[in-house]
């Protein structure tokens, strides 16, 4: 008998259902502010690094986390977004900022945290500039899961062996990629699935961080002259051989340890993967901020990635999941969270475990720095979808980038004109 093939969004949602049949809680708050929480992320692989801080978390707030990991974002959102319509609602879980987030707060499915905010600011924990991007009409939602700023990473042997300074300058940036890939060495790390944005966020928000923000609002078009002639110069860079393999299947981490490639764009967080594949920070490896892509902006643009942790507002474990939340906001909390994943604190009041990230999070924060969002939370989640698909198809196959971006302008048209 021939089987028959399920579309993906139905066992997605199937999946989910069951999912949402085995797991437990949700219903009216039963106010404990103590115990067991249950945490559901789509971050399977940090699975590890989140039980490590249930040692941190009994002593100061006795509350320890029960984690569950989805390595499917597909099926995770599904769960989640299922999970509001049971009394399964979990206690605590990971998000996106953007789009994603104000969706859940419009629909009343998130727990208010502006008690907390209110604290942690007055308290020196986190700065106002992270503030808003948990904001909605005056009130916050939800607390940071960590902060990451996307930078760029490079083998620092290679670097070194063939006289390479970290670049100062976007012209500085090119001739090291050219002198790299003279010698035989691929410069650039570059995929065509998932991350397929980074390297177009980095050449439109360098380029111009107002005209990367009107992407965002539709202010600005993706067939946009100026978005075309950025297209060009990746294209050009492609076409000159800079990029590594775009189908390549081997670790990002270990490409960058064997010299397949000699830097990578990637969100700080990478460390821990760095390190994970036998690399020395500062010795094998290090980073640097990319310069801005027009040498006449006052500030050099820096990507920043904040994924929040939420707690649904029906939960039965609300009250526990608003406890573990503002834990979550302290230095002693920060302070762990940076040993156990390797990753900056938001808190500037916590100890970083690494000296190199310790020295990123000083540095971004000088005034001679623009943070800015990075282009996954950005972007509305249709557009988003479609774009990352077009990136992706643009890296296996470099051509001519405007049909590539009236694929994309085509969805974003859409998206706006359902806006009203």
């Amino acid at each position: 008998m021939r089987s028959r093939k399920i579309p993906l969004a139905v066992a997605t949602a199937a999946a989910a259902s069951m999912l949402l049949a085995s797991c437990g809680g949700g219903g009216t708050d039963d106010g404990a502010t103590s115990g067991t929480l249950d945490f559901y992320t789509n971050k399977a692989a940090w699975e590890p690094d989140f039980d490590e801080l249930n040692a941190q978390s009994e002593t100061d707030v006795d509350i320890s986390l029960d984690t569950t990991g989805y390595s499917d974002a597909a099926q995770y959102d599904a769960f989640i977004k299922q999970s509001f319509r049971t009394d399964k609602s979990p206690g605590l879980f990971t998000w996106q900022t953007g789009p994603s987030l104000a969706e859940l707060v419009d629909q009343g499915l998130v727990a208010e945290t502006t008690d907390i905010w209110a604290k942690a600011v007055d308290e020196g924990w986190i700065g106002e500039d992270l503030k808003a991007a948990y904001t909605f009409d005056g009130k916050q939602y939800c607390v940071p899961m960590n902060v990451a700023y996307w930078v760029m990473y490079y083998n620092k042997p290679l670097f070194e062996e063939h006289g390479i300074a970290e670049p100062t300058t976007w012209a500085e940036l090119d001739a090291a990629a050219a002198k790299l890939s003279g010698a035989g060495i691929t410069p650039y790390y570059q995929t065509s699935t998932l991350f397929t944005f980074p390297w177009f966020q980095q050449l439109v928000a360098g380029t111009d961080p107002e005209l990367y923000n009107g992407l965002a609002t539709g202010e600005v078009e993706y067939t946009d002259p100026r978005i075309v002639d950025i297209m060009e110069t990746w294209r050009d860079q492609q076409e000159a051989g800079w990029f590594s393999d775009a189908g390549s299947t081997v670790d990002p981490a270990v490409g960058l340890k064997q010299g397949d490639f000699a830097m990578i764009n990637f969100g700080s967080f990478f460390n821990g993967s760095l390190d994970g594949a036998g690399m020395v920070s500062g010795t094998d490896y290090d980073m640097f901020v990319i310069p801005a892509v027009n040498p006449d902006l006052e500030k050099t643009p820096v990507a920043v990635e904040s994924g929040p942790l939420c707690v649904a507002e029906n939960s039965s474990q609300k009250t526990l999941g608003l406890e573990y939340a503002e834990w979550w906001m302290s230095p002693d909390a920060q302070t762990a969270w940076s040993a156990a994943r390797g990753d900056v604190a938001f808190n500037p009041q916590a100890t970083v475990a690494d000296p190199m990230l310790e020295e990123l999070g000083t540095t971004v924060a000088g005034d001679e720095y623009e943070r800015y969002d990075r282009y996954y939370e950005a972007t509305p989640t249709p557009i988003l979808t479609v774009a990352l698909e077009q990136f992706g198809a643009f890296i296996a196959n470099p051509g001519d980038p405007l049909p590539f971006l009236e694929t994309i302008q085509a969805e974003a048209d859409a998206y706006w004109a359902d806006q009203g």
